[in-house]
């Protein structure tokens, strides 16, 4: 199916106003505000979020596999997870998982 240019770029030029106009509510119209306590407390675990927000339909349905599940993608996330608890930190835990995913990739492919 394709997509006439102009309907693409007004999705674009919708979507680039639309995130700036959600960046500058914060920071433009309440960034010289004090913040109250519970709104600073669920900030604090948006970025958390966003990191298996992106990476679980990689896991569950790959794209690479046609949708099919793969034991060396469940695996790697396996390991980026308990890593990631066991030292608290995010680069170790991407790096394990990136090179657990690969190593699996190659010794089965």
């Amino acid at each position: 199916m394709m997509i006439d240019k102009g309907t693409l770029w007004f999705v674009i030029i919708a979507l680039g106003i639309g995130s700036f106009g959600l960046r500058f509510v914060f920071t433009g119209l309440v960034g010289d505000r004090e913040m109250p306590a519970w709104l600073l407390r669920h900030l604090r675990y948006t970025a958390v979020a966003i990191l298996p927000a992106l990476v679980t339909p990689q896991v569950l349905a790959p794209a690479a596999t046609g949708g099919q599940f793969d034991p060396a993608r469940f695996a790697a996330a396996a390991v980026a997870l308990t890593v990631g608890i066991v030292t608290k930190n995010v680069l170790v835990a991407i790096i394990s998982g990136g090179v657990t995913l690969y190593g699996l990739l190659w010794l089965l492919g």
